[in-house]
């Protein structure tokens, strides 16, 4: 089973040489690493190039202008070659044998359309934090209104599933509304209770800004269709999952 893994990166270069080693370095090896530069003020292209040079299973690609997160990762899908994709973020990082035990999910759990993990953390200077965020088995559409168990760096999911539900609309959570989307649909959503994704906690990004990532998990509800007292009920549930995580990290 191949694999193709998508990276979208805006002024990355601070990270970027981490987040890739720890792609290259899986002991599971068929796969494509396939990176999307939305016109980066940085040197991040200019690492993507070196990165080509030295491994062949690399393919970088740069927007004409800047696109926007949804964009740069619809278009990553466009050019995958694999049935299955495999999302990082461009400062994320994951465990040697991530993808190893995602595949070895899919063969057992053929009708899994979605995998995720568990969750270690950083912070912005690489200093390690002792919480581990656990998540459960299985997942469906009603429990991830609740709290959305799934971090965009951990998900292992159909290509399919991603053209016919593509990401959009940066200010929410547009990760958040396509595995909503998926799991309405009735697909299987498994998960996998290991830390193989190292999320790297940055304050200042839009899902560390608490009150911003509020609005945009809000934003996420309304987009789904629901009525103004289903969005309250699921915000404490939000609320209070968030205090019980990010107090933790």
């Amino acid at each position: 089973m191949k694999i193709s893994v998508i990276m979208p990166v805006y002024n990355a270069s601070k990270f970027l040489s981490q987040t890739v080693d720890s792609v290259l370095a899986q002991t599971y090896e068929d796969f494509e690493l396939i990176m999307v530069d939305d016109c980066s003020k940085d040197d991040s292209f200019q690492i993507m190039q070196e990165y080509q040079k030295t491994d062949s299973r690399v393919r970088i690609f740069r927007n004409e202008e800047n696109k926007g997160v949804s964009y740069t990762r619809n278009f990553a899908v466009l050019k995958a070659e694999s049935e299955y994709i495999a999302l990082i973020d461009s400062d994320d990082m994951w465990r040697e044998d991530k993808l190893s035990k995602q595949v070895e999910l899919i063969k057992k759990h053929p009708d899994t359309a979605l995998s995720y993990t568990g969750s270690a953390f950083v912070d912005t200077n690489s200093s390690k934090s002792d919480f581990i965020f656990e998540v459960p088995l299985s997942v469906d559409y009603k429990k991830l209104l609740k709290q959305n168990v799934i971090s965009c760096s951990s998900a292992f999911v159909k290509k399919s599933l991603l053209i016919k539900y593509p990401m959009a609309h940066d200010d929410m959570h547009e990760d958040f509304a396509v595995w909503l989307s998926i799991l309405k649909d009735g697909e299987k959503a498994r998960g996998i209770n290991e830390p193989l994704l190292i999320y790297r906690v940055d304050r200042n990004s839009k899902s560390g800004n608490k009150f911003k990532s509020m609005k945009m998990t809000y934003r996420v509800y309304k987009y789904m269709g629901l009525n103004v007292f289903e969005r309250l009920y699921y915000m404490v549930f939000y609320i209070i999952s968030g205090i019980k995580k990010h107090g933790s990290i």
